[in-house]
């Protein structure tokens, strides 16, 4: 079953990207290798609804020939029939939690690099209002940026004496522009103005002004999929040091905690997946499967909704969560529910 949705996922992203690899002429055994990267990138994603389906369609058949009739019959309890099958899920959720920290990032590098070299080669930042902390009280400011021209438009730079708190200067720029043979900055039209200790200020204005600073144009246009490249304790240390400047961190906590959330799903998906399947209906497999498909694709559906609400949500003042516990919250919160349902399911279940 994996083998089948990872060819027809293989099919689709060709189809979608030949145009891409033909025109910036990639070379074959460069995208083959990039497919092998991708079917094991995908294959891990999907391992949890496929092993969802497994399990329907097993234990399915098991029941549709009265086998788990017999066995409960025997005087076989209901929670010794889940035992195989939680053993098995438990060897499935180590070996997924070893790979998804550890060997998916490491493979996703080469994955990453050929889409940034032959098909994603232009892209664009697409948020605004974009702050960040460069050096202890300096802190930079562009309203958008356009990156394939290295550019930010509205810039503003703020030095701050911190032991004061008090402004020292600071320097408005129509545009600036990352000149990265020199390592500096062009800022355009800029006026700067000073705050001296005695409380009186000074104004200048420029045309252009070159200057040296402490940040990059990378640093406000990261690829998001460049995270997926990182290990576990890679990972902690880019959000410590993304949260240093300033900038948000929200869906960086939400992909740390969804690590170690989604290898667990299997467990939830294993435990609804018997309870559903258990019972002998009229349909035979092809109900469960149907019901299988609903239940896997509301679990997807409900993950991405919490994940869109955690991305902008802030923590209630009522509640003494961080921001980091919001984004723990929906990473697991799809597990408590489905794991609800499934203790319902398991009541109904026959005994």
């Amino acid at each position: 079953m994996l083998g089948v949705f990872c060819v027809v996922a293989v099919i689709f992203d060709l189809v979608e990207n030949i145009g891409r690899l033909l025109e910036n002429e990639a070379p074959f055994w460069q995208t083959v290798k990039y497919y092998f990267s991708f079917i094991f990138f995908f294959a891990n994603m999907l391992s949890g609804f496929i092993v969802f389906l497994t399990i329907i369609w097993f234990t399915s058949k098991l029941a549709q020939k009265t086998e788990i009739i017999a066995m409960l019959s025997g005087g076989m309890p209901f929670r010794r029939f889940l035992r195989p099958y939680f053993i098995a899920a438990s060897l499935l959720v180590a070996i997924s939690l070893i790979l998804t920290h550890f060997i998916v990032p490491a493979a996703n590098k080469s994955k990453v690099e050929f889409e940034v070299e032959w098909i994603h080669v232009n892209f664009h930042v697409k948020d605004q209002n974009l702050y960040r902390e460069i050096t202890p009280g300096t802190i930079a400011y562009f309203r958008s940026i356009t990156y394939s021209r290295a550019t930010g438009y509205r810039f503003q730079l703020e030095r701050w004496d911190e032991e004061e708190s008090r402004l020292e200067q600071r320097i408005v720029a129509a545009k600036g522009t990352w000149m990265s043979e020199d390592s500096l900055w062009r800022l355009v039209n800029v006026s700067v103005r000073d705050f001296n200790d005695d409380g009186t200020e000074s104004f200048r204005f420029v045309n252009r002004l070159d200057t040296a600073l402490t940040m990059r144009i990378e640093d406000f246009a990261q690829r998001a999929a460049v995270v997926n490249t990182m290990p576990t304790t890679e990972l902690i240390r880019y959000i410590d040091q993304v949260r240093f400047s300033g900038a948000d961190v929200c869906s960086l906590e939400l992909t740390r905690h969804s690590r170690t959330s989604t290898p667990f799903a299997i467990f939830v998906l294993t435990f609804l997946g018997v309870g559903i399947a258990s019972r002998k209906q009229r349909g035979g497999v092809g109900i469960h499967l149907f019901f299988a498909v609903l239940v896997g694709f509301t679990f997807v559906f409900a993950s991405r909704m919490i994940s869109v609400f955690a991305a902008t949500a802030s923590p209630p003042e009522f509640l003494p969560v961080s921001v980091s516990g919001i984004q723990f919250i929906a990473a697991w919160l799809p597990n408590v529910l489905f794991t609800a349902l499934g203790f319902w399911i398991y009541y109904k279940a026959p005994k």
